[in-house]
């Protein structure tokens, strides 16, 4: 654990970490409608949106039991961000779990405007967009 007031070394081993919050910062509409997306074609409410960033970054689906499951095998460690999924509402927020190196990172927002909005404001289909959004991501993040 970090102290409060400091940073992760911004060294090899993190390097992706950084690069993946320049990718959100970017990209927070687009994937605030990814989001969206996801969740009207998941029926099953307990998926959550991912980024697998091996071998090349691509988006996946991570099933909450995945999720708890992993949580109980690091001794929880991982309880925030199950906390963090659990109050989640996806008609006003982002969550999308990033998956590197047997490292975790959770990307959560709440755009301006709702996910909902930015999916119908970009007027592309749900496939179009997770091309466009891995290619963008592949360029932007490189594991070392």
């Amino acid at each position: 654990m970090l102290p409060l007031g400091t940073t992760l070394p911004d060294d090899a081993a993190n390097q992706w970490r950084f690069q993946l919050d320049d990718f959100v910062k970017a990209n927070r509409h687009q994937l605030a409608a990814l989001a969206w997306g996801f969740h009207q074609e998941w029926t099953d409410t307990d998926n959550h949106l991912g980024i697998d960033l091996e071998p090349q970054p691509h988006f996946v689906s991570c099933p909450k039991n995945a999720i708890e499951k992993l949580n109980q095998r690091v001794d929880d460690k991982l309880q925030e961000i199950l906390g963090i999924l659990d109050g989640y509402d996806p008609e006003i927020e982002v969550a999308i779990i990033a998956i590197a190196k047997g490292q975790i990172k959770l990307i959560y927002f709440q755009p301006d405007p709702s996910p909902s909005e930015c999916f119908v404001n970009l007027g592309s289909d749900l496939d179009s967009l997770i091309v466009e959004l891995e290619a963008i991501l592949q360029k932007t993040v490189t594991l070392i």
